[in-house]
């Protein structure tokens, strides 16, 4: 595959997103190419001043105006975003990337499904890369994300399935593929991808490329280079085919860095199972009689939701606050 920019046609063209960002879309054939998408702030203003922190409902906010870009994209929703974390926060993620192995490291030496590549669990990483992937898991990303690809009931994944830092090496190839769907220790839906890259100097000649194909597989529609501080995010459908192929031409001691995350749904299913009751009180045998009395009223009122018919239920409740109106006056 060749990106580099001598085989560009002149055809190139700049689109404003919902944020004010330049989104600059260079073509070859017909296959639109990312080079740059130019922000003059970083997309998540995260502060650095006590830890990382980011007010939720501005993350929200960030994420809402980006949404018409990220949910009419094609071939599947998806955004890619530059600048994306303030430059103490990208330099955090690149300086804190674990170069020697760890205990928890997985290789995949796989062929086309995963070669030369190392998946590292962030809980095995220094405390400063640990607090950066808590803070991906974290109401404020989780605001944004929401906000950005109108998912709601969004879920981090505390045991970083897949997930975690990245690194492929010269050779290496990652083929076109959609992703896995359920998270099996949890039983969840896997609804998004966030790729975050930490590529400093990439060059075009160097591949690794992400690629975005159509949902029948018939055309590739999208590369995004690699470089650093450029986040990719998109949803994880069954047909929301991408991956980067082709063997990595990198010279020795470059190599391909990201971190990837995952977000999930639970399923309604779970009200078929459980029932939807809300907390259940009960008394001490040392209580008073009035706070036993309180106590068994609330749990009558749980049954009577759980067991009820909505119309009868209206009318039980009805009576019971004549009878209490009754009783105080």
């Amino acid at each position: 595959m060749s990106t580099s920019q001598d085989h560009l046609e002149d055809l190139q063209r700049s689109t404003p997103t919902a944020n004010g960002a330049v989104a600059s879309i260079a073509r070859t054939g017909d296959t639109a190419l990312d080079t740059s998408v130019a922000h003059s702030t970083p997309v998540l203003p995260i502060s650095t001043t006590d830890g990382l922190t980011l007010d939720y409902a501005e993350a929200r906010r960030i994420g809402e105006s980006l949404s018409a870009d990220y949910c009419f994209a094609e071939p599947f929703p998806h955004i890619v975003l530059d600048n994306f974390l303030p430059a103490p926060v990208i330099n955090l993620a690149r300086d804190n990337f674990p170069l020697t192995e760890l205990k928890s490291d997985k290789k995949f030496e796989m062929g086309y499904a995963g070669l030369h590549k190392r998946q590292i669990f962030p809980d095995d990483c220094n405390e400063k890369a640990k607090q950066l992937f808590h803070f991906f898991n974290s109401r404020p990303m989780i605001e944004f994300l929401e906000g950005i690809s109108s998912i709601s009931g969004l879920l981090s994944d505390p045991f970083y399935a897949g997930g975690g830092y990245h690194e492929t090496t010269t050779g290496g190839k990652l083929g076109i593929h959609a992703d896995f769907r359920i998270e099996e220790r949890a039983h969840l839906h896997r609804r998004l991808n966030v790729i975050i890259y930490l590529n400093e100097g990439w060059n075009d000649e160097y591949g690794g490329f992400l690629e975005l194909w159509d949902r029948d597989m018939s055309k590739k529609c999208k590369e995004v280079a690699p470089i650093i501080n450029r986040c990719v995010i998109f949803n994880t459908d069954a047909d929301s085919f991408h991956g980067h192929p082709d063997p990595l031409n990198t010279p020795d001691g470059v190599v391909r860095r990201s971190i990837a995350l995952y977000y999930y749904t639970a399923s309604k299913e779970i009200y078929k199972e459980i029932p939807n009751n809300s907390t259940i009180y009960h008394a001490r045998p040392s209580d008073v009689q009035s706070t036993k009395r309180e106590a068994l009223d609330l749990r009558i009122d749980q049954h009577l939701r759980q067991w009820v018919p909505p119309a009868l239920l209206r009318y039980a409740f009805a009576i019971k606050r004549r009878l209490v109106k009754r009783a105080s006056s």
